[in-house]
């Protein structure tokens, strides 16, 4: 197994998905997906399965006008020939607008599972990158993706 073949994939399938996300494409977002996968959202929600995916992204983006994500990918683990974990931070920049909003950087976990030859996300977990007690981390985060959204990492 090339393991440096196989990381870079997982960052593909990574930034494939913000990009489906970006362009408000709920049914590009949800092909990327294992059948059964599960996504975890900012707030905790939690959504099992391609069907259920597909529907309350579609309505989320037919309805709001959802912010786009900006990342750093920090780490791919390669569990087994068909398992993956990605990290990543994430911040977003809402419609309009051209900065991060802080408030709502994340912590992205991407768990791939490799299917009939093709990776796909089992599990997307958004969590909050609120850093209690430390804004300094909250900070230099925020510095971090607008560096990376200037093309400047």
């Amino acid at each position: 197994m090339d393991t440096t073949a196989t990381q870079e994939e997982i960052v593909a399938l990574y930034h494939q998905a913000l990009q489906q996300w970006n362009k408000r494409n709920a049914a590009g977002m949800t092909a990327l997906l294992a059948p059964n996968g599960t996504f975890i959202g900012f707030d905790g929600s939690q959504l099992n399965g391609q069907q259920e995916i597909y529907s309350v992204f579609d309505e989320i983006f037919t309805h709001f006008p959802t912010a786009a994500y900006v990342s750093i990918v920090k780490e791919v683990r390669i569990l087994s020939a068909d398992a993956a974990l990605l990290l990543a931070v994430a911040g977003m920049v809402a419609e309009g607008h051209t900065d991060i909003t802080p408030s709502v950087n994340a912590i992205h976990s991407i768990t791939a599972t490799r299917i009939d030859g093709n990776w796909r996300i089992a599990l997307f977990q958004n969590t909050p990158a609120a850093y209690h007690g430390h804004p300094e981390l909250a900070e230099q985060l925020t510095a971090d993706l607008r560096a990376a959204m200037n093309g400047q990492v």
